[in-house]
Order: structure tokens, then sequence, then C-alpha cells
């Protein structure tokens, strides 16, 4: 008997949507498991070409740690495409202006590189504190450990 592949296609897939609070989780680590969440590889379904995840709500974003001296030392760049245009801050400069951008980037770093990563993110979303404005969806609280 012979087996065919599963292929999963966008009209099949069930979603759900996870919550989860990042106070005093180490940025790297949560980040990976965020960002196999909202691609869907932890679904016996994956499928590569195919955004297969769940939503995932990140809470208390300002209370995020990492190891080592990056506090410190960990660079943020940007540029505005004109010349001289590079910005850069510290990660403690963005943690006091910008804390979600923090995990926004490090998952987005982790996602592919096309317009399959740039449909993925968009499943991202994080909040400033405890406080979120997905409550209508039910979120499932999630602990990546």
């Amino acid at each position: 008997m012979i087996m065919k592949t599963y292929s999963q296609k966008k009209e099949n897939v069930e979603r759900n949507w996870f919550v989860v609070d990042a106070t005093d989780r180490i940025l790297g680590r949560v980040a990976t498991k965020i960002a196999d969440r909202i691609r869907g590889k932890d679904k016996p379904t994956f499928t590569p070409h195919t955004d297969g995840g769940d939503y995932v709500i990140v809470v208390n974003a300002e209370k995020i740690k990492v190891t080592g001296s990056k506090f410190d030392k960990k660079m943020y760049y940007r540029h505005s495409l004109y010349p001289g245009g590079l910005k850069s801050q510290s990660f403690k400069e963005l943690n006091e202006k910008n804390p979600e951008r923090i995990i926004e980037e490090a998952v987005k770093g982790m996602l592919p590189k096309n317009k399959l990563g740039k449909s993925i993110i968009k499943k991202l979303k994080v909040f400033q504190g405890p406080n979120h404005s997905h409550e209508s969806q039910k979120p499932i609280e999630w602990n990546p450990s």
C-alpha cells in the first residue's frame, strides 16, 4: 500500500490563541518557542510552505531578561535609507522606550525571510504590562519552558 505525503492547505488550518507572560524569561529561549508556535512547527500537520501556526499574545514585554552583559551592550540598529541615517539603541534604551519591539525583532529573525515570514509575524501580538486587547478570542495560558 502506498501512502501519500500529507500537504496542509491554508483553508484547513485550525488556529488557537495562546498568551505568554514574559516576566523573568530569557529572550532567546522564549522567542524560539514563540517562533515555532506561530509557524506551526509544533503541530503534526506542519507543512513548510503553508502558514499553519497559532496566534501568540505576549504580555509584560518590559520584564524580559537577557543573559550576560547583553542588557548594557546589545545594540539594535535601523536605517532611514538616507545617507548617514543609521540609528542605534542599546537593549536598555529600547527596553525603556519600546519593549514590544525587542520581542518582535527576536521572533522575526527566526522566521523565513520571504512573503510567508511576513504573513506569519502578523500572528504575534506583544503588549507592555499584564493587559491585552484579545480577551474575546479566549486565549489559552501557555507556559513555554
